[in-house]
């Protein structure tokens, strides 16, 4: 595909445009899981035990034969131990510190020092970037990812939609363009069982259409921000990540011809 649609914001053809040269990319669904696995990987917060757990306790036994507080003869086994009351030299211990006992230290505990971050180049990375944009005016690729495509897909919107400020306006915009049936997908909510509640993650989203403007003072930006499902990131901002969610490419993904403008000249991703 060489040249594409551009529609406005009534969802008629205008004119027709010519591709850049990033949507030309051969679609790598290996190189795509790898960028989008590295882009997550920076944001994972560190977890750990703390360093001093299992150890706050004093355990000082000996086994030697004329040591005060030993448990030579005791016939007891050699774990740790922590005094919890004496009657002359008769003692009461009960086993702490060894990762055998309970409120112990752990053998093998999380360490909150260990890096999480997976490293991918930037030529790597630029690479899938272009293959995700190419996997994006693939019909049949959108419609896998379980995206209800519109009919006249793939398309791109007229730079006069990024003047728009206003909810109500964007939604007949995309109602227009025919992604009434996509919207409604995104709006159902499903609740997850188990501690997910628990968790701060009870409802599970899915993930709807992006929108990709030319710059950061759209109105777009702001006006589209409380659908659920669309994203709407500048061209220069775009990642693996946001084109290809759950490693799975084939967002269906909206572009404006100003972007796409912006994209050539600049040379973006190349």
């Amino acid at each position: 595909m060489n040249e594409i649609n551009v529609m406005n914001g009534q969802g008629i053809v205008v004119k027709k445009m010519k591709l850049p040269d990033q949507f030309k990319e051969e679609v790598r669904v290996d190189l795509i899981k790898r960028a989008v696995l590295a882009y997550v990987s920076e944001n994972r917060q560190a977890y750990g035990a703390n360093p001093e757990a299992g150890f706050r306790h004093s355990v000082r036994l000996s086994r030697r034969r004329r040591k005060y507080k030993t448990a030579y003869k005791k016939g007891i086994s050699r774990t740790p131990r922590k005094t919890m009351n004496r009657r002359g030299s008769q003692f009461q211990w009960v086993g702490a510190f060894a990762p055998n006992t309970v409120g112990g230290r752990r053998a093998h505990p999380y360490k909150a020092e260990k890096n999480w971050e997976e490293k991918i180049n930037n030529k790597e990375n630029s690479k899938a970037i272009r293959s995700a944009i190419a996997a994006t005016i693939h019909a049949d690729i959108v419609s896998k990812r379980g995206h209800v495509v519109p009919k006249n897909y793939p398309f791109v919107l007229s730079s006069d939609v990024e003047k728009i400020h206003k909810l109500k306006d964007v939604k007949i915009i995309f109602e227009k363009i025919g992604l009434n049936e996509e919207l409604e997908r995104c709006a159902e909510k499903k609740i997850r069982s188990g501690k997910a509640a628990l968790r701060g993650r009870k409802n599970k989203k899915k993930i709807g259409p992006l929108v990709v403007v030319s710059d950061e003072k759209s109105g777009l930006i702001k006006a589209a921000r409380n659908i659920e499902g669309v994203d709407v990131v500048t061209i220069a901002n775009l990642n693996a990540k946001l084109l290809a969610p759950g490693t799975h490419a084939g967002r269906l993904t909206i572009y404006t011809d100003s972007a796409l403008d912006k994209l050539e000249k600049e040379k973006l991703y190349l």
